[in-house]
């Protein structure tokens, strides 16, 4: 049984809490191990349309567990390298997975909890949220976030808050790109059930075609084999049957028939 995470399925969503309020849902071994088991998991269920990623408590994440940290910064080389890589496997799991992720961030987002706000799809956040790359501070740096992160604020920004680890107020992380929607703390689940009900109205496959497409395209230049691959892409899904019944349910004015099962 999972020690610190819970799932709560409402129908075709499936919540994946952090549940270890009582440390402000610190990144351990375990807290590791079980949210990647649980993302692969829920990923492969073709029952789960979206999934919404929340901490209980207080904060969202406060990143590293600091006795982790200090267990592994005594760990032999070897050791240390690979925690390392199972937390970079944590992230790559999230950011690659096919069904729609959204970030509910109702308070603190530290480090690795900043990191999984970025590496989901969308992120909705309270205004009594905040983020920071706070890892300098530490003595150490954002290594595996770094990817999630640089692609959600961009280069520039990377360079000032990497390096100054700056507190950013939700409306600043809206700003620069971090966070899609901002709502007072009694709303924060009304505008991600908003986010929700959009990606329910959209084909499953098309959804996970479009993610799939946002990496091959994102920052390459526009010549004949982008242009080509696009081409392909959308002539190959078109010819899948959720595309035909998509666009038969849009003639007939009806749901298609995914949505009403």
């Amino acid at each position: 049984m999972p020690t610190t995470i819970a799932i709560d399925h409402q129908g075709p969503v499936a919540w994946l809490w952090m549940d270890r309020a009582e440390v402000h849902n610190a990144f351990d071994e375990t807290l590791i191990a079980e949210l990647t088991g649980a993302l692969k998991a829920l990923d492969a269920d073709e029952a789960v349309r979206v999934i919404v990623l929340a901490g209980r408590g207080k904060s969202f994440s406060a990143g590293a567990d600091l006795n982790w940290m200090k267990r592994q910064g005594a760990a032999p080389v070897e050791d240390n390298l690979a925690d390392a890589r199972r937390l970079a496997e944590l992230f790559r799991t999230l950011a690659a997975c096919d069904t729609p992720t959204i970030a509910r961030v109702q308070g603190a987002a530290m480090g690795g909890g900043m990191g999984l706000a970025a590496a989901c799809d969308l992120c909705v956040a309270s205004t009594a949220a905040s983020f920071a790359t706070s890892e300098v501070r530490l003595g150490i740096l954002p290594g595996v976030i770094s990817p999630y992160v640089v692609r959600a604020i961009g280069e520039r920004q990377a360079y000032r808050y990497f390096q100054t680890a700056e507190r950013i107020p939700a409306a600043r992380a809206r700003e620069i790109g971090l966070v899609h929607e901002v709502a007072e703390p009694e709303r924060l689940d009304d505008a991600v059930q908003a986010l929700v009900d959009a990606l329910l109205a959209g084909g499953p496959k098309a959804q996970a075609a479009s993610k799939a497409l946002i990496r091959a395209v994102a920052n390459r230049p526009v010549g004949a084999e982008l242009i080509e691959d696009t081409a392909r892409r959308i002539a190959e899904l078109r010819a899948t049957p959720e595309a035909k019944e998509c666009l038969s349910a849009f003639l007939d004015k009806r749901a298609p028939a995914w949505k009403q099962g």
